[in-house]
């Protein structure tokens, strides 16, 4: 069994006793999530047959099809599709960037300036002659937050112009302290958005925020949710992919960028995937429960450390991500240390900053996963600026979290 000193057990224990009341509310909002999963699987009669696979142009995939009506039945929207062969939930926002754009349009990122990975698909600073969006004449428009990290509705409202053809949330932090953004809130501005200029898409960037809350940015009127399946709605199951839901329209033009017009959603081989990509999903509800209830643990323990959490343990939460100022470069290096310490895959490995790409300052990275880079799998990150602050999420079970939590608090109270 893991050495952890007695006084940081104790202080483990008191955070628990603090948070049993916020761990009943988790619970009852992932049951009601498992409760829409389980209507859509079985609305959409899920069968052993939809778990088989096929190679090739991948013609007629029963599980494919059926997968694809099932996520759009659980975000409780028109069309969807979920495939392996997205390789992160950036390869996805291209595709549904790429998508809705055509030369000429404007993108209005709402929720500040867009997050790192997205920059040169955008071209906001650079990667032109590389195939970004202002490569092909796409204007992009940033809109700043509020002083309180809120989005801005009247500055929202005034940027959209008639060239304005989509309109971007990013729902998570990212690298920034600014608050995450409820899914009724997103629903309140896209409905807003489209009152203004009714032929807008609304797109949500809904990485780490899928099953936080009873409902998806797409039931409260987003025209599309976009995410990875190596985070929430893969379950920790999911090895790859990433997924898209939304009207049938954006679906539609989305899906002749996944792979050609005129082909869309009919071809595409699922390789023996299906059955990791249904089970994953179906697991999603209380996989993203153990890791929000790690996440507040996180927070209620870093509390009693003297450190200070985003967001606080009394605050509600619309994401697994828990970010925590550390103020020292040695701090974000010791919890990444702890973390990957703790974790199933790689505890020996000794986490160091680099030049990641799609990222403009070095970033550390502790990921000890059984898939490359889940962040559902307990993960913590950093760039190397400050106020060196690092981003902690997952979890997939609330025992294994607490430990590579614990064992991050054991490395930073050793400095």
């Amino acid at each position: 069994m893991p050495v952890f000193p007695e006084k940081l057990l104790s202080l483990a224990s008191a955070a628990e006793k603090d948070l049993a009341g916020r761990f009943g509310e988790l619970e009852r909002t992932a049951f009601l999530c498992q409760c829409r999963v389980q209507d859509a699987f079985s609305s959409e009669r899920v069968s052993a047959q939809c778990l088989d696979s096929t190679t090739g142009y991948g013609y007629n995939d029963l599980g494919r099809e059926t997968l694809d009506r099932v996520f759009a039945r659980v975000f409780e929207t028109e069309a969807a599709f979920a495939r392996h062969s997205l390789v992160s939930g950036t390869h996805a926002l291209t595709v549904a960037l790429f998508g809705l754009l055509r030369p000429g349009d404007e993108l209005l990122c709402a929720t500040g300036w867009a997050y790192d990975t997205l920059d040169r698909v955008i071209g906001i600073s650079g990667g032109y002659g590389e195939g970004s969006l202002a490569d092909f004449g796409v204007k992009y428009v940033g809109v700043d937050l509020t002083p309180d990290g809120e989005p801005d509705e009247k500055a929202i409202l005034s940027a959209i112009t008639p060239a304005t053809k989509v309109v971007y949330f990013q729902k998570s932090r990212g690298y920034s302290e600014r608050k995450t953004v409820p899914n009724e809130l997103i629903g309140k501005l896209c409905r807003a958005a489209k009152e203004k200029k009714n032929d807008v898409f609304t797109v949500v960037d809904n990485c780490y925020g899928e099953f936080c809350e009873e409902h998806e940015p797409t039931y409260y009127g987003a025209d599309l949710c976009v995410g990875s399946l190596i985070k929430n709605p893969g379950g920790g199951v999911a090895k790859s992919g990433g997924y898209l839901a939304g009207t049938s329209k954006a679906i539609e033009l989305c899906s002749y960028r996944l792979t050609c017009p005129g082909t869309g959603l009919e071809c595409g081989a699922t390789l023996s995937q299906n059955a990791d990509l249904f089970r994953g999903l179906y697991l999603a509800p209380h996989v993203v429960c153990q890791a929000l209830r790690s996440a507040l643990f996180a927070s209620e323990l870093f509390t009693l450390l003297g450190f200070e959490p985003l967001p606080k343990p009394d605050e509600k939460r619309f994401d697994i991500i828990q970010a925590i100022r550390l103020g020292s470069k040695e701090r974000l290096e010791a919890f990444c240390r702890g973390i990957q310490a703790g974790s199933p895959v790689d505890s020996h490995v000794r986490p160091e900053f680099w030049e990641m790409p799609g990222y403009e300052d070095q970033v550390i990275m502790a990921a000890g996963t059984f898939v490359q880079g889940a962040s559902i799998e307990l993960s913590a990150d950093a760039p190397l600026r400050e106020p060196f602050t690092v981003f902690m999420q997952g979890g997939v079970t609330y025992e294994s979290a607490k430990l590579g939590i614990l064992s991050a608090a054991r490395e930073l109270t050793a400095l």
